[in-house]
């Protein structure tokens, strides 16, 4: 196991971790939070042998074999499925030997190779590249031909391979497309070793974590369950800051408003009950997060038209290539779209045609005159001035506001202070991201365009933004590989797959399946991992998409009474939780104490030691059901 002892670290003379005292079993998957610089990097440092502790010890079992992502940008001519092979070190040792060996040592080191199961390693690693987006024609290309961002995909690719003890992953989808996202969640689940994880997207912690080790005020807290469930267990032991939800009640507020008012209309009712649900998720994560220093919504737009754009038989591409055809679209105020599909289908490549970076080859398209847009997009972060501060930006886009009105509203985007005046060069990638957000929100467009936003940003960051998103009174059309952004702020999602677009039948799970099972008919074999060219897939037709609906509904089914266990626990872990908090209150109380209720002390001491006793069971019960949970849907799946 990874056993940290009284650990402190810090950075220069500042601390990240003091005294801090965790074990990590094997097998167990963290989740490993916290804001920006708390110090998650430096610990994963410390893991590789890379920094030393400057107080207290770690130690980890010297045989274990450790896999992290590469941070340099790979280079080379050769091959990418070559690259990803790397990653098993033993496979590439033996082939090396083989090549120079021959008589009994050559017999012996094929066995050696099929003890390791690496005559399937080929497979195995365009398996690795498929599933992270690369398509059969692209796995034989060299590596030099890849972007940067397809290339961090390659070492990603690369660690995956590598038949690890330990795996370290630092923000694993910050490179990747929700289709990769959800293929990497699913390998994930069925990885068999320690897995540390980094990440700001809670829907990916929350399907592959049992266990968060959340850092905050040079302290590391190891929680049990999964992101959602530390999210409450945090909440409750911050719940006497009560004085801090005032900010958000009025947000809630604004939505009920907006619920009560529209729910009976039936051009509204659609997003009235998308602003409810949105309601149900803010109440219960909210007081998790109420010393958050991001606080900001959407200044109401000048104008709302009341059709914002209407599009017909468009289609889009670059040169003579077309990527989307026949397209049909209109926006209202208040639609909330969500674009999904495969990588290279078209969705950007449609958003930019909406922002006016791109024209169309044929169709026709309708604006309002007074259409103004918000487009996002990380393009967008490399137009900043490097030399201009974020004030200077903001005073270049109102030169008449006064000075204290631009910087409290930088302040809610986290720019305080000195920053607000410094210049923007050495922002990190999410300030950056947080000031280019600022910007297009102080302009106050009608019709949001987003493409990708939650790169760079935290949880915190990603929670005040969806939460701004949710009132927002516009129109909005995203792609974003972040399902809980999606979940809590569109009310419709479009597909854009095979050339066209069309309206997706079903929430993200059943995108989720229908991913999966396109994957299965896609996905090469041994053989066309050497071909030039793959098929391009057909989408599945109604009827097929109505069938893996009905079969997704069964599988469901099947598993219900696996998870209602996994649920009574939690609840059970949740109420234990509750009375031992309750417990070290009152514990804490010098009342107590006194010669006259020694009896009342006792009783609470002994109360104390049977939660603790029935919270550790129900924590085990907990770990032993999520894990035949999993398995089942594994099995299902």
């Amino acid at each position: 196991m990874l056993v940290f002892s009284n650990l402190t670290l810090r950075r220069g003379p500042r601390a990240l971790l003091e005294a801090a005292s965790f074990s990590i079993h094997p097998g167990q998957k963290v989740g490993l939070t916290g804001a920006n610089g708390v110090g998650k990097s430096s610990l994963f440092s410390l893991i590789r042998d890379e920094l030393a502790p400057d107080v207290g010890d770690f130690a980890m079992p010297s045989a274990w074999v450790l896999a992290h992502v590469k941070q340099e940008t790979p280079t080379g001519a050769q091959s990418a499925l070559s690259y990803a092979l790397e990653g098993d070190t033993e496979y590439v040792r033996l082939q090396t030997q083989i090549e120079v060996a021959d008589g009994a040592l050559l017999g012996e080191l094929h066995a050696k190779l099929d003890a390791i199961d690496g005559y399937s390693a080929e497979s195995r690693a365009a398996t690795l590249l498929h599933g992270l987006g690369f398509k059969a024609d692209e796995i034989a290309r060299p590596v030099s031909s890849f972007s940067g961002g397809w290339r961090m995909r390659l070492n990603l690719a690369q660690a995956l391979m590598c038949r690890s003890d330990l795996l370290l992953l630092d923000e694993p989808t910050n490179h990747l497309d929700l289709d990769a996202v959800i293929w990497l969640q699913d390998w994930l689940k069925s990885y068999r070793g320690t897995l540390l994880l980094i990440s700001h997207d809670r829907e990916f912690l929350d399907a592959i974590c049992g266990h968060i080790a959340h850092i905050e005020r040079e302290r590391l807290t190891l929680y049990t369950g999964n992101y959602a469930t530390f999210e409450i267990t945090r909440a409750e032991r911050l719940a006497q800051q009560q004085a801090a939800f005032q900010k958000q009640q009025t947000e809630i507020a604004h939505i009920q408003k907006y619920v009560d008012r529209f729910r009976a209309q039936a051009t509204k009712a659609r997003q009235a009950q998308s602003r409810l649900k949105a309601l149900e998720r803010m109440e219960k994560i909210a007081p998790a997060h109420v010393d958050s220093q991001f606080n900001f919504s959407f200044r109401t737009p000048d104008k709302i038209p009341q059709r914002l754009l209407h599009m017909e038989a468009v289609s889009l591409g670059y040169g003579a290539t077309t990527i989307i055809a026949g397209v049909r679209l209109q926006i209202m105020p208040g639609d909330r779209i969500g674009l999904i599909g495969p990588n290279g289908a078209g969705k950007s490549t449609l958003i930019k045609f909406l922002a006016g970076e791109l024209g169309a080859q044929s169709g026709e398209c309708w604006q309002a005159q007074d259409m103004q847009i918000g487009y996002f997009a990380q393009h967008q972060l490399e137009q900043l001035d490097p030399a201009d501060s974020a004030l200077q930006h903001l005073r270049a886009l109102d030169k008449q506001a006064r000075e204290q009105e631009l910087r409290n509203f930088l302040g809610g985007f986290g720019f305080q202070g000195a920053r607000v005046d410094e210049p923007v060069q050495p922002f990190s990638g999410g300030e950056k991201a947080r000031l280019a957000l600022a910007l297009l929100i102080y302009q106050k467009p009608n019709l949001l365009l987003l493409d990708e936003p939650t790169n760079h940003l935290d949880l915190e960051m990603r929670l005040a933004l969806s939460m701004a998103l949710q009132v927002f009174e516009g129109a909005m059309v995203i792609v974003s590989h972040d399902r809980h952004m999606l979940k809590t702020v569109t009310d419709q999602l479009l597909l854009v797959d095979g050339g066209c677009m069309v309206e997706f039948d079903g929430d993200l799970d059943d995108y989720a399946l229908w991913l999966q099972q396109r994957f299965k008919r896609v996905a090469p074999s041994a053989v066309d991992t050497r071909s030039e060219a793959a098929a391009k897939p057909a989408p599945l037709s109604a009827s097929e998409r109505k069938d893996q609906r009905r079969e997704a509904a069964e599988r469901r089914k099947q598993l219900q009474p696996l998870k209602k266990q996994v649920d009574k626990l939690e609840q059970t872990m949740q109420r234990l939780t509750q009375r031992r908090a309750a417990l070290e209150g009152e514990l804490a109380e010098p009342e107590l104490y006194a010669e006259a209720n020694k009896g009342e002390l006792k009783q609470r001491l002994l109360e104390q030691g049977t939660v603790e006793s029935q919270l550790e069971d129900a924590e085990l019960a907990w770990m032993e059901a999520s894990e035949a949970y999993e398995q089942a849907l594994a099995e299902v799946g």
